[in-house]
């Protein structure tokens, strides 16, 4: 007899809540064919959308699919401590109670992320529950818990003593809201409209002017030279010339180079060492002055003049009508041109030298390029997806590893010294200090003289180990459960992080197993509203997942 009122809700808690209390999602090793999943672990300032339900459950339709043909089927669920928006989630709370986070010491505003997290951190995990998803609760993983912090410092270490680990000055992609520094992926080019600014440099002890277009006036404060190609004839008169920068009146060189395009604009081009990567090069190769007038979070510093402590954007406006004033702007142009934003914060990205943390990826990344497109031993479905795999695989730069930030693993260097190279890399300050009394050859010293690295590593080279460290395979590779289930069989995942995530946690495996993380990883596809747009909080396009689900 069918009731008269079916109560969906009744009925899916009173069959969810008898599935957890006889551990029916719950995976031991024994003698059956174990099949692995382990979920994209979302960020804990997460809450369900609809990307995550459709992610979650084509992972549950694999993973009940396995339990029914005999499978001893295991899907771990977690989440990743994500730190540039996290932090930036405390630092906002602790703002509102009047806190700043400048006025903590580090482990003060650790307890206070921490608060955070084990208040709003499971809010995600509670929803796939209502979801309906078979997950395996009981190897529920955070990637802060003890024992993945821990394999983090150890693949840090290992790598560090390989020699694939490196301090290095560098122009570095920095976000000046989260006041961190981006690796190349996590900056997202826009199209935007802005303008190109026609600027006049006197010739020192001459009436004669170069003009030069910028699409970024405020930094003018910052050139230490005119740069022209030795062979445009237009401007052979002006070599072992100097020219006079507008507004901070400082005299600098013209010096002559190759690199600069004689077709493009006037020929003439500005060099601010300190604010791009190509002017940067230049700068080096001539001996150039490094002058950076930005503060961290973009303000200017005391080279702005009288801009200091103005916000760039603001500067820009306000220098514009300045050089209009004093007849240095010859004229000003619509111009379209690609911007350089963060993927977690939006903010306009500023490139900024500064010392880093680099991980070498020319051999790491060898034996990932042959086990996708070569020899198939990884599928990605669907396989278009080689393309873009090979076009970021092939074209790899080094990692930048290091984060301005105190919420993630801190990085495992101790200084004991004011040198650059003052420092040892080891798991722990009890280890670090033997390493430091061999290096200085001084028995005195004790673990008080030893300062570590204040940066955290950047939140994908935690995630990169998943796979391996939900099982402990990075602190004891030969246990039971970590030889049982690894590799996993098969990835569930977005294709927006086909590289963020996807290419590295394959690159670590063959790093630390000499074997591939999963077999097939199935990207995806985004979902879209009618009029085909991602589905988004600020477009306010996208159904709210636990309404729907009531």
């Amino acid at each position: 007899m069918i009731p008269a009122q079916f109560d969906a809700k009744q009925v899916e808690k009173k069959w969810y809540d008898y599935w957890m209390e006889n551990k029916y999602f719950h995976s031991t090793p024994d003698h059956r064919t174990p099949y692995t999943i382990v979920i994209p672990p979302p960020n804990v300032t997460g809450v369900l959308h609809m990307g995550h339900m459709l992610n979650n459950t084509i992972q549950d339709v694999l993973i009940r699919r396995a339990r029914l043909k005999g499978f001893n089927a295991c899907w771990v669920p977690g989440t990743d401590h994500a730190s540039i928006a996290t932090e930036a989630k405390v630092v906002a709370k602790l703002k509102s109670e009047g806190i700043n986070k400048s006025d903590l010491t580090r482990e003060e505003f650790l307890k206070h992320a921490f608060d955070w997290t084990e208040k709003y951190g499971g809010t995600i995990l509670e929803q796939l529950k209502q979801l309906g998803c078979s997950c395996d609760w009981d190897r529920t993983k955070f990637t802060m818990d003890d024992d993945m912090s821990a394999s983090v410092i150890k693949s840090f270490v290992d790598l560090y003593s390989k020699g694939m680990i490196y301090r290095g000055y560098r122009m570095v992609n920095w976000d000046p809201e989260a006041k961190t520094t981006l690796s190349d992926e996590e900056v997202i080019y826009e199209e935007r409209q802005g303008k190109l600014y026609h600027l006049k440099y006197q010739i020192e002890g001459s009436e004669e002017f170069v003009t030069i277009a910028t699409t970024r006036p405020e930094t003018i404060l910052g050139d230490t030279a005119i740069c022209i190609h030795p062979e445009d004839e237009r401007y052979f008169h002006l070599k072992g010339k100097k020219a006079i920068v507008p507004i901070c009146n400082r005299v600098i060189p013209i010096i002559f180079d190759e690199y600069v395009d004689m077709e493009f604009g006037t020929g003439c081009l500005k060099v601010t060492p300190a604010h791009d990567v190509n002017d940067k090069t230049l700068g080096d190769k001539h001996g150039l002055e490094i002058i950076d007038i930005f503060n961290e979070d973009a303000t200017l510093n005391s080279f702005g003049l009288h801009y200091e402590g103005k916000d760039r954007f603001e500067v820009r406006k306000e220098i514009e009508k300045e050089l209009e004033s004093i007849g240095a702007l010859a004229k000003v142009e619509n111009h379209v041109n690609n911007v350089g934003t963060s993927e977690r914060t939006k903010a306009v990205i500023e490139p900024r030298l500064s010392d880093q943390w680099f991980l070498k990826m020319d051999e790491l990344v060898k034996p990932a390029i042959k086990a996708v497109l070569e020899s198939d031993e990884i599928k990605l479905h669907p396989s278009r997806f080689n393309n873009t795999y090979a076009h970021w695989l092939n074209n790899i730069r080094d990692w930048n590893i290091s984060r301005q930030l105190w919420w993630g693993q801190q990085i495992p260097a101790y200084y004991y010294g004011d040198g650059k190279e003052d420092f040892v890399v080891a798991e722990t300050i009890e280890d670090a200090l033997v390493l430091a009394k061999e290096k200085t050859n001084n028995q005195e010293l004790t673990t008080n003289n030893l300062k570590q690295d204040p940066d955290a590593l950047d939140t994908w080279f935690s995630s990169w180990l998943w796979p391996i460290s939900v099982f402990g395979g990075m602190m004891d590779p030969e246990n039971e459960e970590f030889k049982y289930y690894y590799p996993t069989n098969d990835l569930v995942t977005g294709p927006d992080i086909l590289f963020f995530w996807v290419a590295r946690m394959i690159i670590a495996g063959y790093e630390y197993t000499g074997e591939k993380p999963f077999s097939n990883v199935y990207l995806t596809g985004l979902v879209r509203d009618k009029q085909g747009r991602k589905m988004s909080k600020s477009l306010g396009n996208s159904p709210e997942p636990l309404g729907l689900i009531e």
